[in-house]
């Protein structure tokens, strides 16, 4: 498959309504203060959820497996890593640098792994995408006191967060092809990673689990359900079009996210990322349409 292949317009709906349903379980989880029962029950929920539609779709073929487990040891580290950045910083301000710093890596290894090697004007549709994603990331939204710099454990975690996306994004991208369908890899990825961020708050917390998860059970596993939809969608896309222009259409979400920050956590959105939104846009639509008006 060529990287310059143009996304067609069902994949393209998919990918923007996976981007949206993603910000919205992040800002889920994001709000729950106890970040490991959140990602507990976010991940309970999806293991659930593949659990149900696993004896009803095809198992992954053989090839895929290797992928697959993979994957699920990148997705656990992700979520420990998602977990410390909400954990550490804002969620207008880690959401956009987790999401942002995934696309060009994914590019990069895109054509590293799998020959997709963008064309001119999708490789500039990156670049001009992750410049707007960083310059909101690493600018914020002017609230930070005068002298004060980048809360950079924070913006670390959340760099941290981003490689581990874009190195999932790439793992999937390969793994669901040799599935033979995205229904089968996707059941089994959320059967076999959604239980071991339970399993550690289960030795962690012990018996107190139950009554912490309690009173936002309801939140949590909205948030789940929400999680899978949005990485099933993407898993689809996967199989229909090239990674890095899905990667990278996905990152729309960070202006979900930034929406959501204002609207949910009283957070600013200031003119860096009204010029950030001009700048991902601008990039969004290089890559989707090479260039050629739309």
């Amino acid at each position: 498959m060529s990287g310059s292949e143009e996304l067609s317009p069902a994949v393209t709906l998919a990918v923007l309504a996976a981007a949206v349903t993603h910000a919205g379980w992040n800002a889920i989880a994001h709000a729950i203060e106890d970040k490991l029962v959140a990602f507990t029950l976010v991940g309970g929920a999806g293991a659930v959820c593949g659990g149900l539609i696993a004896p009803f779709v095809a198992v992954p073929h053989a090839g895929a497996w290797p992928y697959l487990i993979a994957s699920v040891g990148v997705h656990v580290v992700y979520q420990l890593l998602l977990m410390e950045s909400f954990r550490l910083g804002d969620f207008s301000q880690m959401y956009p640098i987790a999401r942002g710093s995934a696309p060009l890596v994914v590019t990069v290894l895109a054509a590293v792994f799998v020959g997709e090697r963008p064309d001119v004007w999708q490789a500039l549709g990156v670049l001009v995408a992750c410049c707007g994603l960083a310059f909101v990331a690493l600018l914020g939204p002017g609230e930070r006191p005068k002298g004060e710099g980048p809360p950079w454990p924070a913006i670390c975690a959340a760099l941290a967060t981003g490689l581990s996306i874009a190195a999932y994004t790439v793992v999937d991208g390969v793994g669901v092809r040799a599935a033979g369908g995205a229904p089968g890899y996707t059941a089994w990825l959320l059967l076999l990673q959604g239980t071991v961020i339970p399993c550690i708050a289960a030795v962690r917390l012990r018996g107190e689990l139950p009554r912490r998860a309690r009173p936002v059970a309801g939140r949590g596993i909205t948030g789940g359900v929400m999680s899978v939809s949005a990485y099933g969608l993407v898993l689809w896309a996967q199989t229909r079009g090239a990674l890095a222009p899905i990667a990278a259409l996905r990152e729309c979400s960070i202006m979900v996210g930034a929406a959501m920050g204002t609207v949910f956590f009283n957070e600013r959105f200031g003119r860096p990322r009204i010029v950030a939104t001009v700048l991902v846009l601008a990039g969004i639509v290089l890559l989707t349409t090479g260039g050629r008006p739309a």
